[in-house]
């Protein structure tokens, strides 16, 4: 796995090292922590990317760390937002320019909202990003360090799993136009390509295996291929006690570059709230 150039200070590798030593006593450590987790949440750094030469997931191995040491030099501090109290090393996020953010969302210091992205009632974990344009829906979830790109729908209900341990670990990347239907599950460091639209209770994890419905070939494990319509299937397998179905991702329906499925062409409605400036 390749890693980048960090935008992060150098002296959180120093910090990470020494870090069994650490604690909210260390002004210092706490100073360049904080800096690292805001430019998370500026979108400055970002813990993953997708590798333009290579089209490989690209890590900031740094970045991540930065958010590991927070949990060691972070006070435990209490916090309210209206009626609402909370207890927690990591304060809510307080800044999100040109988001519409809906009562009942919530999202993490150390994440980042792109401006025009929508949330709903949901939960955005430190380290993520979410791209401009993107919904997400009543009741998802986009967990620590996940990669969410431009002008995805992620549906009611929706899992996207976190990754801050173990390190090297690749979180979930979703990439730009994709769907994610509802009560779906990706996690484990699945990666759904651009464009690919998945269907409701999809559940798709690094080792899942995925099949073209049309020539029943074998594709990639753990990921939706680009520009596809993908439901959750099952496949036949035996072990010692029998034949079972096992859980599969079926690649059903192939479009063009761009192309929108029928049944998703209300999204743009939900994206029109115009700006939160």
């Amino acid at each position: 796995m390749d890693l980048i150039e960090s935008p992060v200070s150098g002296i959180i590798d120093e910090l990470w090292e020494r870090r069994a030593e650490l604690s909210p006593t260390n002004d210092d450590a706490r100073r360049y922590v904080t800096e690292a987790l805001d430019q998370l949440d500026r979108g400055v750094a970002r813990v993953a990317t997708v590798s333009a030469s290579t089209g490989e997931v690209v890590m900031d191995e740094r970045a991540r760390r930065s958010i590991l040491l927070a949990f060691r030099v972070l006070p435990m501090e209490r916090s309210q937002a209206g009626p609402f109290q909370y207890a927690d090393r990591l304060p809510l996020k307080r800044n999100f320019p040109g988001v519409r953010m809906v009562p009942g969302a919530i999202a993490r210091y150390g994440s980042h909202l792109a401006p025009g992205c929508v949330l709903m009632p949901s939960y955005v974990n430190v380290g993520a990003f979410v791209g401009p344009g993107t919904l997400v829906d009543t009741w998802a979830t986009v967990g620590s360090c996940a990669q969410i790109g431009t002008n995805v729908h992620l549906s009611g209900g929706v899992g996207i799993g976190g990754v801050l341990e173990p390190v090297g670990a690749v979180p979930v990347v979703v990439e730009d136009e994709a769907f994610i239907g509802s009560r779906s599950v990706i996690v484990e460091g699945a990666r759904v390509e651009q464009g690919a639209k998945l269907g409701a209770g999809v559940l798709l994890t690094a080792s899942t295996r995925v099949f073209d419905a049309e020539t029943g070939a074998e594709l990639s494990r753990g990921r939706a291929p680009a520009w596809s319509v993908c439901v959750g299937s099952t496949y036949t397998r035996r072990l010692p006690g029998g034949e079972f179905g096992m859980p599969c991702l079926l690649v059903i329906k192939r479009l063009a570059e761009g192309e929108r499925h029928d049944k998703l062409l209300l999204d743009d409605l939900f994206r029109q709230h115009g700006s939160a400036a």
